[in-house]
């Protein structure tokens, strides 16, 4: 099959996907409206795509893009390849049977007995006899302090979500413990769940670190030092293959080195990206800035091991994202303790509505939160009063479906942070507020930062927020077929540099309050694709643009529906 040029011309972007049809401009900030696509897409129950059907329309933009995409669909320069994210790339959620109940334990329906220790209780006895769901029937449960899901192949099922509810009473600030930074914020406006996916020794080093260390994985030893490879490629050479197996999950480790050459690489490499000041407008991400996270002095991005072909190959169960390059030496490393397998179900987790704070001074009224585990999920869970609805802090694989925020306003209802990679959230919802966001406080609504790659929002309803980018180059992410009013705001330190890295995708996005702020990107993201925005006023992001020059981006069909409704749907329909 023939590859795409390394630099592909303008005019060869998306041309040969439909000859009939003249190819748009790669644009910076301006609109690329023309002719193209012949396909629909049509989705089965619970989302699932069950064919490319041809109609008798005139092609679009959408289908001839998507072609092009499917010759190459790990290394497209502007189309992220998303056909794999979500539990175990994109696979339907278990069913594991029953083993016990929070009743069992002591817990009492009755709002006045605190049910946390119970609720900890039934998930240790479940997770300690390897697993299975711990059931909590229907009526509304009082808890004081936060659930812990320390183990993995443990579920929390309740009957339904608007027959289980979870009353937290207290903030994560009062029930569990404060996490202040030395400006006073609160780590809790941004991280933390009153039901909270980690590994028990996760918790514990950021107990004792005051929560002011690591976030992290905790990785164990190199298994196996890796050699340059191309975006796109599954099959790595690596210095030994005796310390890996198939089916596991490890670390794929690169370093960031000083130059900045490997972030110049995560932008796309365009000219604003080669010229552009790291060490001074991006310190907290350059290695030998003075100011970098500890969280960024390497890439980390953990993979599944599809199959060893030898003594020094391997193969990955997903294509890479990104060159490995000598300059940023590579390695697989142990993923080390960690939770997988394990989800939450059909409940309700309703804060006590306290009022909303100032920016960032939240004490915690937050839902779920996933933090260093793979492979989870949470389905028909509803969110009330919160300041972080559902959070990812090193997430990989994670599938929300079928969640809602809800309540009075929130600061952040989505959360993806910290180099969180491959999470789906499909069919969700942000309500309209029942107490309105109030002065000196923001809502930002999809919030996506801090080199996390490979995430999607899909069939989406949001009555609050925006798609908030919130620095520190996340790049190769999707937000598809959802409509919104678009009223949030986008965040972010100054000190963490650019909004987007490259491959930042917008596709099928239906704007109801006219605005286009955040959602037309062309301008502002490198190598990036706008696909038919609808009901916007116009074309302009409305964010300061972090390069200079071409971003080589494409904004196209602005304003009309596109036959390829679903970015993710047809790439999953591609790939199968």
């Amino acid at each position: 099959m023939r590859q795409e040029p390394a630099n592909p011309s303008r005019r060869t972007l998306i041309g040969r996907a439909a000859a009939a049809v003249a190819a748009p401009a790669l644009v910076s900030g301006a609109a690329a409206v023309v002719a193209a696509p012949a396909r629909a897409m049509t989705e089965g129950t619970h989302g699932r795509p069950l064919s490319t059907v041809t109609t008798s329309r005139p092609p679009d933009e959408s289908a001839a893009l998507l072609d092009q995409w499917a010759q190459t669909p790990g290394s497209h320069p502007l189309i992220p390849d998303i056909s794999r994210a979500g539990y175990r790339l994109g696979a339907r959620l278990p069913r594991p049977r029953v083993v016990a109940r929070v009743t069992d334990h002591g817990a009492r329906a009755d709002g006045t007995t605190d049910c946390a220790p119970a609720f900890n209780a039934a998930l240790r006895a479940a997770g300690e006899r390897g697993g299975g769901v711990v059931l909590v029937p229907r009526g509304t449960y009082l808890l004081l302090s936060p659930v812990f899901m320390h183990w993995s192949n443990v579920v929390l099922r309740g009957a339904g979500r608007d027959a289980t509810v979870l009353h937290f009473g207290r903030t994560l600030d009062d029930g569990y413990r404060p996490a202040r930074q030395s400006n006073g914020n609160s780590r809790w406006s941004w991280t933390g769940g009153q039901i909270w996916f980690m590994a028990a020794e996760r918790r514990a080093r950021s107990e004792a670190e005051d929560f002011a260390g690591t976030e992290g994985w905790l990785l164990g030893d190199t298994l196996a030092h890796v050699g340059a490879a191309s975006r796109g490629q599954r099959t790595l050479l690596v210095s030994d293959t005796s310390g890996l197996r198939a089916g596991d999950m490890v670390m794929l480790e690169c370093d960031n080195p000083p130059d900045a050459s490997l972030l110049t690489h995560l932008a796309g490499d365009v000219p604003g990206a080669r010229s552009y000041d790291w060490p001074r407008r991006a310190p907290q991400l350059v290695t030998g800035s003075g100011g970098q996270y500890v969280q960024y002095a390497s890439l980390q991005w953990p993979v599944r091991v599809e199959a060893i072909l030898g003594d020094r190959l391997v193969a990955l169960a997903q294509p890479l994202k990104y060159d490995l390059r000598p300059g940023w030496p590579a390695r697989l490393r142990a993923i080390g303790p960690t939770v997988h397998d394990s989800g939450v179900e059909q409940l309700t987790i309703r804060n006590e509505p306290v009022a909303m704070t100032a920016h960032n001074k939240h004490p915690g009224s937050n839902g779920v939160c996933f933090q260093a585990v793979h492979d989870c999920w949470a389905s028909e869970v509803r969110v009330e009063n919160c300041d972080l609805g559902f959070g990812f802090t090193y997430a990989k694989s994670i599938t929300l479906s079928r969640v809602a925020v809800g309540g009075r306003a929130a600061h952040h209802s989505f959360a993806c942070r910290m180099q969180s990679h491959d999470n789906l959230v499909d069919d969700f919802e942000i309500e309209a507020f029942t107490v309105p966001v109030p002065s000196g406080a923001v809502h930002h609504g999809l919030n996506l930062e801090g080199l996390s790659s490979g995430n999607v929002w899909r069939r989406g309803r949001m009555a609050e927020g925006t798609f908030d980018t919130h620095r520190a180059l996340p790049f190769e992410n999707a937000r598809t077929n959802i409509t919104l009013v678009n009223n949030g705001r986008v965040g972010g330190s100054a000190a963490s540099g650019p909004l987007f890295g490259a491959r930042i995708a917008h596709w099928n996005v239906r704007i109801t309050g006219g605005s286009a702020y955040a959602v037309t990107v062309a301008d502002v993201a490198p190598r990036s694709v706008t696909v038919a925005v609808q009901g916007a006023a116009g074309t302009s992001s409305e964010l300061p643009p972090d390069f200079t020059g071409d971003l080589e981006s494409l904004l196209v069909q602005h304003g009309s529906p596109p036959r390829v409704t679903d970015l993710y749907a047809a790439q999953r329909d591609r790939t199968e």
